[in-house]
């Protein structure tokens, strides 16, 4: 049996985590556009589907691109709170970004190497990571508002992130089912992950 390597253990706990952040980064967008014309949000927000998405880009482009260093959107104001919130968010995301690239570099010059094995866990292992966010599952589906407010609590030192809808409108677009379904998406792809690695084996 192979002896398990912490840092394998971490490399790939990191990989699986980012790879499911970024993903589900990258997949906000079709959900968003589905949550908007099945929400019929964009009436709420006196706004075009067209402008809705083109706002949404102008926001996650601010927090994906480093060097964008001030949020702007066209059509929706942003109070100093969500401001803050958002950047904050932000720091979150872009260093999920580099650890992603960072574990992605790796997995490329192992493979130029022909060195991947030195990254497979054993299956004991790989079953363990596999079924770690079942331990938050059964909460998420019960309850997912209360779920989204531990994970802010979780992960962020203030309040900025409850947002007014008269101060900042954008909340009636990026809805709870909304993040749910990126949560959803999320968490798809870090069981992916590790289902690979198990048929792999």
């Amino acid at each position: 049996m192979r002896k398990n390597n912490p840092l394998v253990i971490a490399y790939n706990l990191f990989f699986a985590l980012t790879v499911s952040v970024v993903g589900a980064i990258i997949i906000s967008w079709p959900l968003l556009l589905i949550s908007v014309l099945l929400q019929k949000t964009y009436n709420l927000v006196n706004l075009s589907v067209s402008k809705v998405m083109s706002n949404y880009n102008q926001l996650m482009w601010y927090l994906i691109w480093p060097f964008d260093r001030k949020l702007r959107m066209n059509d929706f104001p942003t109070s100093t709170n969500a401001a803050e919130h958002f950047a904050d968010v932000k720091k979150l995301f872009l260093m999920v970004i580099v650890v992603f690239i960072v574990c992605l570099v790796v997995w490329i010059l192992a493979i130029k190497k022909h060195e991947l094995t030195i990254f497979t866990l054993d299956r004991s292992w790989t079953i363990a990571l596999l079924l770690l966010p079942l331990i938050v599952l059964p909460f998420a589906l019960i309850n997912f508002d209360s779920f989204f407010v531990l994970f802010h609590h979780m992960f962020f030192s203030n309040s900025n992130w409850l947002f007014d809808p008269e101060t900042d409108p954008i909340i009636n677009v990026l809805t709870e089912e909304f993040f749910a379904a990126c949560f959803a998406v999320g968490g798809l792809i870090y069981e992916l992950f590790f289902i690979k690695k198990l048929l792999h084996k």
